[in-house]
């Protein structure tokens, strides 16, 4: 399968900047799965295509200020750190620029020294593994001396960084949010809760598997990244009772989508669990988990945009996807939504 055929024209003014002031102000294109319909609509409308007993899955993970910026302690270079995956024991995978200035046993300083770490294995594409060497609490560390980690395709600033976490953002360890869920606010969801839409939560810390680009033509050669993810059995139950009775499982984004694949494909049933996955789903995959996304529009050639090319079918994504272009849709990270459905009709 040629990553050429899942590449799109795009425009560079379509790449959202900043997010909308409301978030759920955003544009909605609505696909039918099975026949390509599309139907243009406002994201705040998406209750009116849910219905009672369908099962909402977000991703409660929350993006910690990851990109750090420090020196190296022998020659004063900088070096720039974004913190991917917790290996444990303050150890990180971590992505380096520039990668070349750096070795094992190098220790790079951020701040006055309030943050160290050492540089313990280096890898291929400027990935490390690092240990942090510091005295109190980590994440209020990195509150004070590190950004939001911002894809590099949006150049303006972010004056407000709650607005690039979910307004249900509760489990601290992503490197980048779990965009499709940036649409919802709390009055929005708890108006589809009152329509009896139930919603449960998964956790995939998002790292490098979700964005790192492609970069094989055969995309059968690319590999993934694994990405640590949890279940609780709450969430379990719900969803293997949805299951029983045919009602419809309705992932809110990629991340969720491949958390309850990658489980439905390792255990053949929703369970209380934990783990890494590095599933790469494309088009001939056979979905065991979800019936419907929640999505952003994503990058050419990317691997989400071959996974929902395996929901939606390739031609039927292209064709919304110049659909988008032609209507102006914004696109990326603060961009529009699409719900690919098995009904564009509204309940």
């Amino acid at each position: 399968m040629n990553i050429n055929e899942f590449d799109y024209e795009l425009p560079k003014e379509l790449i959202a900047q900043t997010p909308l002031e409301k978030r759920d102000d955003s544009r909605l294109l609505i696909m039918d799965k099975k026949t390509g319909e599309l139907k243009h609509e406002v994201f705040y409308n998406v209750i009116n295509y849910l219905q009672k007993g369908d099962v909402l899955v977000l991703n409660d993970t929350k993006v910690i200020p990851a990109r750090i910026i420090g020196v190296k302690e022998e020659t004063g270079a900088v070096i720039e750190i974004l913190l991917l995956k917790e290996l444990g024991e303050d150890k990180w995978e971590v992505l380096s620029k520039p990668q070349k200035r750096l070795k094992p046993g190098t220790i790079v300083s951020f701040g006055n020294g309030e943050l160290k770490c050492e540089v313990i294995e280096k890898f291929e594409d400027g990935i490390c593994h690092i240990k942090l060497i510091y005295d109190g609490i980590l994440m209020e560390i990195l509150d004070k001396l590190g950004t939001m980690p911002l894809p590099p395709y949006i150049h303006e600033k972010l004056e407000n960084p709650s607005m690039y976490q979910t307004v249900y953002a509760k489990n601290l360890g992503s490197a980048a949010a779990p965009t499709a869920g940036l649409h919802f606010t709390e009055e929005l969801l708890d108006d589809i809760r009152k329509k009896g839409v139930i919603t449960t939560f998964v956790t995939l810390h998002v790292g490098l598997g979700t964005f790192r680009p492609v970069e094989e033509e055969n995309i059968l050669d690319h590999k993934m990244h694994t990405e640590f993810y949890q279940m609780s059995k709450e969430t379990a139950d719900i969803l293997n009772k949805a299951k029983e009775e045919g009602r419809r499982i309705i992932a809110v984004g990629t991340t969720s989508t491949r958390t309850l694949e990658a489980i439905m494909s390792t255990y053949g049933t929703f369970k209380e669990c934990s783990g890494n996955t590095d599933i790469f789903i494309y088009p001939g995959y056979t979905f065991k988990g979800i019936d419907a996304l929640i999505t952003n529009f994503h990058l050419p050639k990317s691997t989400l945009v071959m996974l929902v090319s395996a929901l939606g079918g390739r031609e039927n994504i292209l064709n919304a996807y110049k659909e988008a272009v032609n209507e102006k849709y914004r696109f990326f990270s603060f961009g529009d939504a699409m719900f690919i459905t098995n009904d564009i009709n509204e309940k």
